[in-house]
């Protein structure tokens, strides 16, 4: 059994060093958990895609579900002040010392600097995640569907979700008919 403050400091960690919110934490995640031994490679798909479904911040919702997995509530509890914590303190130091700085120069061109590491930490997992859950190429075809009509026709996930869930449906009735029938 993880000791809780075991969990509470890997996410500690974990929530110190994510820039760019809930897809940056992903190979972190995935570093420290799966390296421990903590989850297995083939859960942390499953938390991403919990996570994602659930109302909230991302980061926040895969601390909960990750330490849920390890320890229970408690687990959730240490997890989610683990990742939450480090990024209320830094955002917080942040508006104490920076209020003055915003439109600094030297400021403006750091977190210009920051987004394409930014980019990076989010697309990494993202592919990784397609390569190892689109077996088929069909899955392929959807997900650079849903990719084209999310990216490039500005159309709500939400949306393509309820579509998707619908045809998803649709085809199982259709293929547990024609196994009846048969």
């Amino acid at each position: 059994m993880v000791p809780l403050w075991n969990i509470f400091l890997v996410f500690a960690k974990i929530g110190s060093f994510t820039i760019g919110g809930g897809y940056a934490m992903i190979p972190l995640i995935r570093d420290e958990l799966v390296k421990r031994g903590w989850l297995s490679e083939e859960e942390l798909p499953d938390i991403v895609a919990l996570a994602q479904s659930a109302p909230g911040v991302l980061a926040v919702n895969m601390s909960i579900f990750a330490g849920y997995k390890m320890r229970g509530l408690k687990g959730s509890i240490a997890a989610t002040l683990g990742s939450a914590l480090p990024s209320f303190l830094i955002i917080l130091l942040i508006a104490m010392l920076f209020t003055g700085y915003q439109d600094n120069p030297v400021v403006i061109r750091i977190f210009k600097g920051i987004r394409p590491v930014v980019v990076s930490l989010i697309a990494v997992p993202m592919i990784n995640m397609a390569r190892k859950g689109n077996k088929t190429w069909w899955a392929w075809m959807i997900s650079f569907l849903v990719l084209f009509l999310v990216a490039f026709m500005n159309i709500s996930p939400i949306y393509i979700l309820l579509v998707l869930i619908v045809m998803a449906l649709s085809f199982t009735l259709i293929k547990e008919r024609r196994s009846r029938n048969v």
